[in-house]
């Protein structure tokens, strides 16, 4: 299992490829920036749909809810 990344490491990796959004329900699984799935869940989340989780494809690192959320207020996208 991998290793939690510290918040500042996650940032760094906001314009890495290579993360998954892996939503709930029928939804197909989306590939591409860290930013990209972070947005994408939110927008999930705004249209009353299950965040869904996010998994670094390499290692399969999936971030929990808080870390989620302070990506979220990184990116100035209301919780």
């Amino acid at each position: 299992m991998a290793e939690k990344p510290k918040h500042d490491d996650l940032i760094s990796q906001l314009t890495s490829p290579g993360w998954r959004l892996i939503p709930t329900g029928i939804d197909p699984a989306v590939e591409g920036t860290l930013e990209d799935m972070a947005r994408a869940a939110h927008a999930r989340k705004q249209g009353g749909q299950h965040s869904g989780a996010i998994q670094r494809a390499e290692d399969s690192l999936e971030l929990e809810a808080f870390e989620l959320e302070q990506l979220w207020w990184h990116l100035g996208l209301p919780t």
